[in-house]
């Protein structure tokens, strides 16, 4: 079953996946700094998580553990990205990708080596 989140349920999110389990209070902590959200509205955002299945709660002190790894989000995302904005074309993507700026050396060797390692 696929779990659609939406930009500011996945700010939460991120809180998770970078801190591991921790409280809604510390959640609410973070983000108060890094978006300026206040209390209440980093509580609603954890509850419509947990509602849809993405964030456990657990007492004591509303502790919050996710329930779904970020790699699975990611991959989630790009291909709906590939699939509304490139027409389910990967190459389409890269394309995209690849003629927007110029790539050092480096990177230049890095995509190769994983094209490498897909075939």
């Amino acid at each position: 079953m696929e779990i659609k989140l939406f930009d500011s349920e996945l700010k939460i999110m991120d809180v998770l996946w970078r801190e591991g389990d921790t409280t809604a209070k510390h959640i609410s902590d973070v983000l108060k700094e890094e978006v300026g959200w206040n209390m209440n509205t980093t509580y609603t955002l954890i509850k419509r998580c947990i509602k849809k299945g993405a964030i456990e709660r657990s007492e004591p002190n509303f502790m919050c553990h996710a329930l779904i790894p970020k790699e699975k989000v990611q991959e989630a995302e790009t291909n709906e990205l590939i699939n509304k904005v490139y027409d389910g074309s990967v190459d389409k993507l890269f394309a995209a990708l690849l003629g927007r700026k110029k790539l050092s050396g480096e990177q230049i060797e890095k995509l190769k080596q994983l094209v490498d390692d897909m075939e």
